[in-house]
């Protein structure tokens, strides 16, 4: 690039309201994240409406103390990029009219994000991506297993028939009655205790790469509501350790033989679960002699934020790819159609 370019992203989709920039697609500027967990923790998760007044309150905040940290102005973006869905659809509509806004009033090209495709991307900040790529989606929303051709290509080889694992594990949470968010607590509780108790493991068909980890959340519940009828005390830290031990287990086994199956050359880990120590560690041990690179984001990476969004946003900027003014919060978008569609540029800059 013959002079630097600048990338704003907003993200919305859930509950952090966050503002980054990124400079040629790859170097982090400035990454500023107002987190709602406070406010959601007495209900023991995301209430939506309260989702959405905290993005009104915290959106021109976020975004002003971005750009005074970047020392830059919006005059100096090349490009607005917002996460369009998938998302609750009134956090995802205070971020696309903000950008919308934003980009309109000072003539800016816009893209609209998938949010999946900003974890993914989140990898590229750290390390240049080299196809064919695997990604492992794990969040509490998704978990599923992406192989990437090339940038902005996205075939979805295996996903979640139920629940996803970040949701299995705030359900697991809520029964042992755990602090929201569970997810962490849970992983905290793991390396303290002992895998000792046998719960199952979802294989399904054999070469599936399909997951399903309801009837695992429904084995643990009942396994601690048949414990308390016959007055029989579980350790939480061995519940947790035999939990994630399943989780784990077949998370880690998949992505390894989709990688081996498919040839690629790097497994990229995506999502908040990615944050989730257990994992990291049987991802590790198990691509410790494989020829596939694995690349697993820094902490603050994994959780949602809009640095992971302007990464996403710059290829698809780069690609030639825009929003019309008539974008609109998305919160069924589909990754895959995402990746195929042509943006039209009609009445965007």
């Amino acid at each position: 690039m013959s002079q630097d370019q600048y990338i704003l992203a907003i993200e919305t989709s859930c509950d952090e309201t966050a503002v980054a920039i990124v400079k040629n697609e790859r170097e982090l500027v400035t990454n500023v994240v107002a987190s709602q967990i406070e406010s959601h923790k007495r209900f023991g998760g995301v209430v939506p409406e309260i989702a959405s007044r905290h993005h009104i309150e915290q959106i021109t905040i976020t975004l002003e103390e971005a750009l005074k940290e970047a020392d830059l102005t919006i005059d100096d973006m090349d490009a607005i990029t917002v996460t369009e869905g998938p998302g609750l659809v009134g956090a995802l509509l205070v971020g696309v009219n903000a950008a919308k806004s934003i980009a309109f009033a000072k003539q800016k090209p816009l893209v609209g994000v998938h949010h999946i495709a900003g974890h993914i991307y989140a990898n590229r900040l750290e390390k240049e991506f080299e196809f064919p790529l695997l990604s492992l989606v794990v969040s509490g929303g998704h978990t599923e297993l992406i192989l990437m051709r090339e940038h902005g290509s996205y075939e979805i080889i295996g996903e979640t028939r139920d629940d996803a694992a970040g949701e299995a594990y705030d359900k697991v949470a809520r029964t042992l009655k755990l602090p929201y968010p569970g997810g962490p607590e849970i992983d905290r509780l793991a390396s303290e205790g002992e895998e000792s108790i046998d719960f199952p493991r979802a294989w399904l068909e054999q070469g599936s790469y399909d997951f399903s980890f309801s009837g695992l959340k429904s084995a643990v519940i009942n396994r601690l509501h048949n414990a308390d009828q016959k007055g029989e005390t579980l350790r939480p830290e061995d519940v947790a350790s035999s939990f994630q031990g399943s989780v784990v287990d077949v998370l880690s086994t998949k992505a390894y033989r989709a990688a081996e199956e498919y040839g690629v050359k790097q497994l990229i880990v995506a999502g908040g679960v990615a944050a989730n120590k257990g994992l990291r560690k049987a991802l590790v041990d198990k691509f410790e002699k494989s020829e596939t690179e694995l690349l697993i984001p820094p902490m603050h990476l994994c959780t949602d934020n809009a640095a992971m969004i302007a990464a996403a946003g710059a290829v698809a900027y780069n690609q030639g790819h825009r929003s019309g003014w008539d974008l609109n919060a998305n919160p069924g978008l589909d990754l895959e159609q995402y990746g195929k569609r042509k943006h039209s540029a009609e009445n965007s800059p």
